[in-house]
Order: structure tokens, then C-alpha cells, then sequence
């Protein structure tokens, strides 16, 4: 399962969410909010290989992305940035975190569950957070 956009959608997107922001700015409407978190959702789920579902969708894929670009930026563990742009990105498995697109790339961190696997991305994440601040 591919679910990278091409990349003339992705920039669609990103403009539709500025103008959304720009809408947000003069009045507060639901419609508008809600469009604009399901197109976050998708650009943000983009490196997910399984599905996601419930009312934590949203946040699981913000920490997916948030994760994912701190890794494309600074590599981990022993595995360089370069190596991983090279392999074209992180992706998330249900078991898996890996390079490339698939599970079949090399793994970066394994897991029991998709649940352990959030839990580890939340926390690297939070870790990441007070380390900056």
C-alpha cells in the first residue's frame, strides 16, 4: 500500500490549507476546520502503511509526520540522514517502523504491536521536544 500523493496534489493541498488558515483568521466555522484537519489527516498519513481509525487517527498521524521529519533531518541511531534520504524516507508498518516505502526496507525499530509503536513515536517525540526547548 503506496500512500504517497504526487506531488502537484500534495502542493494542492498545502494551499488549500493556507486558505483555510486565511478563512480562520476573519470567522470560526466547523465546516472549515474539519476539511482542513481531514486534509492535514491525509497529507500527514501519507508514510502509513496500515490503516488508522478511531478519534485518535488525527494525533497518530501528526506524531508519525512530526517523527518522520525529525528523522529525514537528523537519521537514527546509526542510520544517517543521507542513508535514509537515499532509500526515499521513513515508513510506518504495522510492526515496523523502516526506510523506503515498504517493510520490506531496512528497519529502523521493531515492534510487537502498532500500539507499542505509537507509544514509542509519542515518546521520541516528547523526548525530542524537552531536548530543543
Amino acid at each position: 500500500m503506496n500512500n504517497r500523493l504526487h506531488i502537484g496534489e500534495y502542493n494542492g493541498k498545502k494551499d488549500r490549507i493556507k486558505e483555510i488558515e486565511s478563512l480562520l483568521d476573519k470567522e470560526s466555522n466547523l465546516d472549515l476546520i474539519c476539511e482542513r484537519n481531514e486534509i492535514e489527516f491525509k497529507i500527514n498519513k501519507q508514510e502509513i502503511n496500515f490503516r488508522l481509525t478511531g478519534n485518535n487517527k488525527y494525533y497518530y498521524a501528526h506524531q508519525c509526520a512530526l517523527f518522520q521529519e525529525y528523522v529525514w533531518n537528523n537519521g537514527f541511531g546509526h542510520i544517517t540522514s543521507d542513508m535514509i534520504k537515499n532509500e526515499t524516507g521513513v515508513c510506518f508498518n504495522e510492526y515496523s517502523i523502516n526506510t523506503g516505502y515498504n517493510q520490506y526496507g531496512r528497519d529502523l525499530k521493531r515492534f510487537n504491536s502498532k500500539q507499542e509503536m505509537f507509544g514509542f513515536v509519542i515518546g521520541y517525540n516528547m523526548a525530542i521536544e524537552n531536548k530543543v526547548k
